[in-house]
């Protein structure tokens, strides 16, 4: 099995942005790329990137924000716009940085914030990453089990790890033996924050108005959107359905599409090398 180097040593930093707390942890040194991580339970976005940080702070500075509602970030989201409400979010994050332009790696719930950013102000995004992101679709089918799995943590009986244990090795990933008690322990923990308990980031809308919201393949914008994109998906997803990478890449203008086979959702997890190389040779230039 491939071993992954661990995160190196990373500055911390909880910052005040529209008047809310983002966390942020950073290290490297080269052109900017933000690393947006996924929506489901107990994520956070050092955990989701373990694998990727060291190898991408070879050539980038790498910055890896909690989005707003997880992690040490300030709790609750604008559930009749998350997408919108993340963007903005992870925009002042940027002002705060000051960074006029940044690249965007996105997973998920991650990925929807990404492309809603670059949706709205393309002049502040250079190269995009999305792995999975979700809003791709979301009126034109049920949801998928992963999904249904997700949106139901905080419901019923409430959270639990077994609930916890049963998304990540059922839905989140292909190879569920991968998957480490410690992650498993370690979400778990995180997810059963009482704010968050009280105010979950991720859940299924309340009106058709804000479901429509978050489906991209109705925004006419993506057909105009020049940013140059690559989107990875796992073709053994079942959060996300892999279909998404072709409406991506038959409407967005500059759009890369790479489908990897025996993966789930969690691409830049289960196949970390693949990943870290595709995607800094991508954010590089170097196509």
């Amino acid at each position: 099995m491939t071993t992954h180097t661990a995160p190196p040593p990373m500055q911390e930093s909880l910052l005040d942005v529209g008047g809310r707390k983002i966390f942020v942890a950073e290290t490297g040194d080269g052109p900017p790329v933000l690393l947006l991580h996924g929506g489901g339970p107990g994520a956070s976005g050092v955990s989701n990137y373990a694998r990727n940080i060291a190898e991408l702070a070879t050539e980038f500075r790498v910055v890896v924000p909690d989005l707003p509602g997880y992690g040490r970030s300030t709790k609750g989201i604008d559930l009749t716009d998350p997408f919108g409400a993340l963007a903005t979010g992870i925009r002042g994050l940027l002002d705060r940085l000051g960074l006029d332009r940044a690249h965007l790696v996105g997973n998920s719930y991650g990925g929807a914030c990404a492309l809603r950013l670059a949706l709205d102000t393309p002049d502040r995004v250079d190269r995009m990453v999305l792995m999975g992101p979700g809003g791709i679709g979301t009126t034109r089918a049920l949801p998928t089990p992963g999904l249904n799995s997700l949106l139901n943590y905080y419901t019923g009986d409430g959270p639990s790890r077994l609930k916890l244990e049963r998304f990540v090795r059922d839905y989140l990933v292909f190879n569920a033996a991968q998957v480490p008690d410690s992650v498993i322990d370690a979400r778990y923990r995180d997810s059963i924050d009482p704010e968050v308990v009280a105010d979950p980031p991720l859940r299924r809308p309340k009106s058709a108005a804000t479901l429509w919201k978050m489906d991209f393949t109705r925004d006419k914008r993506l057909n105009r959107l020049a940013v140059p994109t690559l989107v990875l998906w796992g073709g053994a997803d079942k959060v996300n359905r892999p279909t998404g990478g072709r409406m991506l890449a038959d409407r967005m203008p500059d759009c890369d599409l790479y489908e990897v086979a025996n993966t789930g959702h969690w691409v830049q997890w289960e196949r970390a090398d693949l990943f870290n190389q595709l995607c800094a040779a991508f954010l590089a230039g170097r196509r």
